[in-house]
């Protein structure tokens, strides 16, 4: 048994254990990731995103194409130049290089402008649908809702899928706010 899967056992037990006996335990299921597909605000964020990210790898090709000319020029030079100028060269050519990695280490390291941008544009999105799951699962009376695209479910009657239901409310909900 995975860790996961005895968590979601063991969180299972204690909703079990917390709810009355005479009370009616209901479980229902979501997909986050057919939620985030479909999800005009979702779209419309990678849309956003994947715009920026093509600038900053706009950026880094150039520089790349620009190290590859400066380590041309170094190599088909170098029996030409002095010493002193061809070192003048490699000296420039590796202060060109750690800008460049530094560039790609500042856009798209692990905690790059890459990772914050995807954050800023996501976390909004992830309330956003959280509320909604809240909402509705009050409403309709669950008592647990777990998401299938964990891979913890096993097995689950399509009956006690709330997904569509969620995407609609977060559809409704985007037409109101316009």
């Amino acid at each position: 048994m995975t860790r996961l899967t005895v968590i979601v056992l063991a969180l299972c037990m204690l909703v079990a254990a917390a709810v009355p006996a005479s009370a009616e335990i209901k479980i229902g299921y979501i997909d986050t990731v057919k939620i985030f597909a479909n999800f005009k605000e979702t779209i419309e964020a990678e849309e956003v995103y994947k715009k920026e990210v093509e600038v900053w790898k706009k950026q880094a090709e150039e520089m790349e194409a620009e190290l590859a000319n400066m380590r041309e020029d170094i190599q088909s030079q170098s029996l030409m130049l002095s010493a002193e100028k061809l070192a003048e060269k490699k000296l420039i050519f590796d202060q060109d290089m750690k800008d460049y990695q530094k560039y790609m280490q500042d856009i798209f390291g692990e905690n790059g402008e890459a990772a914050r941008r995807n954050k800023e544009l996501t976390e909004p999105i992830v309330e956003k649908i959280n509320g909604i799951i809240d909402i509705v699962a009050k409403e309709e009376g669950f008592t647990l809702v777990l998401d299938s695209s964990q891979g913890v479910i096993v097995y689950a009657d399509k009956e006690i899928d709330i997904t569509d239901m969620i995407i609609a409310r977060l559809d409704t909900q985007m037409e109101t706010t316009q």
